[in-house]
């Protein structure tokens, strides 16, 4: 099981940018995708962008194309997500996500594929 810490969440003004971060537990978290979620008030999850362990494939969603941008460093354990041109509709807790298959090329963006979620963070975007 891999042990997911979200930050970088907070109250932001549309127009703005936020980085959030994803810290991973143990060193097998470098061989695993990654996947950012998020679920806006009375809305179900959705993915918002993934990548693969090596960080060779990302896959965005449409509605934050061009300005949102996955990463990661394996080295730290860490996945991040840019965030730029924030809108109110990106108003979220947004989610970090593990995919246990083994340097996997695959990216997947639907929830059953994830096996290790974290606790979220907050994301306000106020007009």
């Amino acid at each position: 099981q891999v042990q997911l810490v979200e930050s970088g969440g907070d109250l932001v003004q549309a127009g703005g940018s936020l980085r959030l971060s994803c810290a991973a537990s143990g060193r097998t978290s470098r061989n695993y995708a990654m996947c950012w979620f998020r679920r806006a008030p009375g809305k179900q999850r959705e993915v918002v962008a993934a990548i693969t362990w090596n960080g060779g494939r990302t896959r965005v969603a449409d509605s934050v194309k061009g300005r949102f941008t996955i990463s990661r460093d394996n080295a730290k354990f860490t996945v991040s997500l840019q965030m730029d041109n924030l809108k109110p509709d990106d108003t979220a807790i947004y989610y970090c996500a593990a995919d246990r298959k083994w340097q996997s090329g695959s990216i997947y963006t639907a929830e059953e594929e994830y096996d290790d979620w974290g606790q979220g963070t907050q994301v306000t975007v106020s007009s």
